[in-house]
């Protein structure tokens, strides 16, 4: 785990929500997005792949595809984009390279 670099500027309301990423068990707040969820933790999204420098999102709007992560269903989802859900299991690789 990375040091924590982004904290929120105001109180989020709403219902907590436990998820987990890499097999730890994370909490955020109903609303929101993967990606805040992961950055408020210290949490890295990937790797780069053609190097090991951590990549956290880019665009931030679902147009660049830098934040991919994968569901524990095998289906790869955009943190920037996808709201938190209750039980979510995530990866930061996709399932082939995780077997590896």
């Amino acid at each position: 785990m990375t040091s924590v670099q982004f904290k929120r500027v105001a109180e989020r309301r709403g219902a907590r929500v436990v998820l987990t990423f890499e097999g730890s068990a994370i909490t955020a707040t109903s609303g929101d997005s993967v990606l805040a969820a992961l950055l408020t933790h210290g949490l890295l999204v990937r790797r780069h792949e053609f190097g090991d420098e951590p990549r956290a999102g880019f665009c931030l709007m679902g147009a660049c595809q830098d934040c991919w992560v994968w569901s524990g269903h095998g289906g790869r989802l955009r943190a920037c984009t996808t709201p938190v859900v209750e039980g979510m299991t995530l990866f930061a690789q996709p399932p082939a390279a995780r077997d590896e």
